[in-house]
């Protein structure tokens, strides 16, 4: 028997096939186009867009699962989607698009956030009833927005879905939502796990009858239509629950036990760990998640990683190879070099106007190694603040997984380990939130055949680490730790100087 994970992301589709043993057997890709902008801050798509990419990713799959393994479709039982997050995907009644959809990096809504918060009693108030703040990425304020600027669109509503929702429905014609994506629209009170009736309320009366009822992720949507089925040679196959891309890539990662934590090192800096009860940060810059197990996924996201490195690399001409080796060729902390790494501003700690600092630089230290060391240490120290945080309430890390480019790097990911204090390693496979979305559905497939298992069973299972671990050096701890504190009080000085803007 097999499984399917599909994620489709912003810029593309992947489509992953394995066993029931966590073995991968075929993989594919198709890319995503994206709308041009219509307004200051827009991002959307087309949700047909990412119905063709499935349709070619997935045929894709099958080609390299049958090519490599002599792999038959029909042994295809169970099918899992992972979605971006935080999008808005309006239908009719008939189950048409209204419109394009509205992404998570979509920051037109500002006035809609901020209105949804003012009626909720503030920011602090918001939290309070809700157990997460409302960011300017979440669907709420898209559904706000499409209110007050295309009442004629908003009259059609019929149903709000997300993406991976979207996908869901097309594929069994069911609507329906679980905890996990749920949680980051600002709609659902994630200590509950209920629609918020006064966020909803607060959009209108009316969203209630257009929202998909809640359920818990291990049931499943439903099955595969007719048509769709037969159309890739597919026989009953069971479509799960799914989730949002961090939910699937938590389980893509095996972090499903209490103190596991996953860290990406991409473009921005994500780390989030699974928790067994609920967990809210009072000031809100913890992205309060619950995840698609059951249980609840804190996330603390950044904005500045491998782009800070990539212009450093532009700068020097260099190539992954030189910066790794530039890096390591300087002493930890850089001989006193500090980088905050705030290029695109920063969204933890909350500093959206905040700009790149170097701190520090000496005759001495104005190397190409020092730079390196100091471009990758300050990602990982920006990071650290939010990681402290997380630990001062309640996070008791035993092991980071590290995914995305910088995983690549020894050099970063030793530097990851003695910021952290805690042991590193990473997975044999990258794509986590395809690898998560298939494995999250083997766990539906045998809710639904009456078999009771832990999904935690099935990570352990499933999910291969690469063997060889990097362990914190004992050696640079308290150099970090006063590195750490020195990178905290550089920027909350510098904060008053961030929003100031030079006339010319």
């Amino acid at each position: 028997m097999f499984a399917v994970g599909v994620d489709s992301g912003t810029q593309s589709t992947k489509v992953y096939i394995i066993d029931f043993e966590g073995n991968l057997l075929g993989r594919g890709t198709a890319p995503h186009a994206m709308l041009p902008k219509t307004s200051p801050g827009a991002s959307e798509q087309d949700p047909g867009v990412w119905i063709e990419a499935f349709d070619t990713a997935f045929r894709q799959a099958l080609m390299d699962a049958s090519e490599k393994h002599g792999f038959h479709s029909k042994d295809i039982v169970c099918l899992g989607v992972s979605g971006q997050q935080h999008g808005c995907v309006p239908l009719d009644k008939e189950g048409v698009p209204i419109r394009p959809a509205k992404l998570w990096n979509d920051t037109s809504t500002v006035g809609e956030t901020e209105e949804l918060v003012q009626k909720l009693g503030g920011p602090e108030e918001f939290i309070n009833k809700l157990g997460i703040g409302l960011a300017v990425g979440f669907t709420a304020s898209k559904i706000l927005w499409l209110k007050k600027n295309e009442p004629e669109n908003y009259r059609h509503l019929h149903t709000v879905l997300l993406p991976h929702n979207y996908l869901n429905f097309v594929l069994t014609g069911k609507r329906h939502m679980e905890y996990g994506d749920a949680s980051g629209t600002g709609l659902m009170d994630i200590r509950s796990r209920r629609w918020s009736e006064e966020a909803v309320g607060a959009i209108g009366d009316e969203l209630f009858d257009r929202l998909p009822p809640l359920a818990h992720p291990r049931e499943p949507v439903g099955f595969m239509k007719k048509d769709i089925a037969e159309k890739f040679g597919l026989k009953n196959v069971l479509v799960a629950s799914g989730g949002g891309d961090n939910m699937m890539g938590a389980i893509g990662t095996g972090n499903t036990h209490p103190g596991v934590c996953t860290l990406s090192l991409g473009t921005s800096g994500t780390v989030y760990s699974y928790f067994d009860e609920a967990f809210s940060d009072p000031d809100g810059e913890i992205a309060a998640f619950c995840d698609s197990t059951g249980g609840w996924l804190p996330l603390l996201c950044t904005m500045n990683v491998t782009n800070t490195t990539e212009h450093l690399k532009s700068l020097l001409m260099l190539s992954n190879e030189d910066l790794e080796k530039e890096a390591s060729l300087s002493p930890p902390g850089a001989d006193g070099l500090v980088f905050l790494p705030f290029f695109n501003g920063e969204r933890v700690p909350v500093l959206p106007d905040a700009q790149g600092v170097l701190f520090g630089m000496t005759a001495h230290n104005m190397t190409a190694s020092h730079l390196s060391r100091a471009f990758m240490e300050g990602t990982i120290l920006n990071l650290g603040y939010g990681f402290n945080r997380m630990r001062s309430m309640g996070l008791h890390p035993t092991e980071i997984r590290a995914t995305g480019g910088g995983a690549n790097s020894r050099t970063w990911l030793q530097i990851t380990a003695d910021i952290f204090q805690t042991s590193v390693v990473t997975l044999k496979e990258g794509e986590a939130a395809a690898f998560g979305a298939a494995i999250q559905s083997i766990w539906n497939w045998y809710h639904t055949n009456g078999e009771t298992i832990d999904i935690s069973d099935l990570t352990d299972r499933c999910v291969k680490l690469n063997p060889k671990r990097i362990e914190p050096d004992p050696g640079t701890e308290s150099l970090y730790v006063k590195l750490q504190d020195r990178f905290n009080a550089l920027w909350q000085t510098l904060k008053p100087e961030f929003n100031k803007k030079l006339d010319p």
